[in-house]
């Protein structure tokens, strides 16, 4: 479980389920749609990542990765989207998006999901479609420099800071990773509902907002017709419309 002391302590006082999120963040949307699918009341302070608004002590007290999401409950600060999801589920229980008999296998899902964040979604995402529109001007650039301390990120934003851009590399590694998954969780749904099989878990919470932003960005899924089926019926729920699409309605306008 991931839960950070923040050095910003304004949040320390905070009652109630407060969430840190991105609009057009993936890990964000797997928290938005679990709070709708528990019915939770949550105080939303939005964050727009375009305008950058991330980038400032204010921020990197709270989360010091100065990623969303961010849930402060009741005072106490968890990070890491699949640890804030798994909380959630365990302090909320009702409806429970897990079973006990598949609980290991569900977390492994949740694993791998976050596995390929920054080696794979993310260069992904920012080589097709985000790096041009969340360019970093020079003093924004060393702002981040100066409050980051997470070297996996310095890394990858160091890759398209100034007028560099990402490798074709760069791109093709991401391809392959994101393949290899999505080979792995085609076979494993086969002809079942769902990634758990019978239950909607946090499985698929984990893993659908990998497929909104991937398909957003023109990833071409027809070699994998059991994920588009069930991405279809996961799109049919109202925590998905409500977690989801009602924040990104313009996405592919993005």
């Amino acid at each position: 479980m991931a839960i950070i002391e923040p050095t910003n302590k304004t949040v320390k006082d905070f009652e109630g389920l407060h969430l840190y999120h991105g609009n057009i963040s993936n890990c964000s949307m797997r928290v938005r749609m679990t709070l709708e699918e528990k019915g939770l009341e949550w105080v939303s302070h939005h964050i727009d990542l375009k305008k950058k608004e991330n980038i400032n002590d204010e921020y990197f007290g709270i989360n010091p990765n100065g990623l969303v999401p961010t849930l402060v409950h009741d005072g106490v600060v968890h990070i890491e989207s699949n640890d804030i999801i798994d909380y959630l589920d365990t302090a909320y229980p009702e409806p429970l998006l897990r079973s006990a008999d598949k609980e290991a296998e569900m977390l492994d899902w949740l694993k791998l999901s976050a596995s390929l964040h920054v080696p794979a979604i993310k260069p992904y995402v920012y080589a097709k479609k985000m790096a041009p529109k969340v360019k970093k001007s020079q003093e924004e650039q060393a702002k981040y420099e100066e409050l980051q301390k997470n070297e996996e990120l310095k890394k990858f934003h160091s890759k398209h800071a100034g007028q560099k851009t990402f490798s074709d590399d760069d791109v093709r590694e991401s391809e392959r990773l994101l393949a290899d998954a999505f080979a792995k969780l085609e076979t494993s749904l086969g002809d079942a509902p769902w990634i758990m099989g019978e239950q909607f878990s946090l499985a698929d919470i984990s893993w659908i907002p990998i497929y909104f932003v991937i398909v957003g960005c023109g990833y071409d899924f027809s070699l994998y017709p059991n994920i588009k089926r069930w991405a279809a019926s996961v799109q049919e729920r109202d925590s998905y419309r409500k977690g989801i699409s009602d924040w990104c309605e313009d996405f592919a306008k993005v």
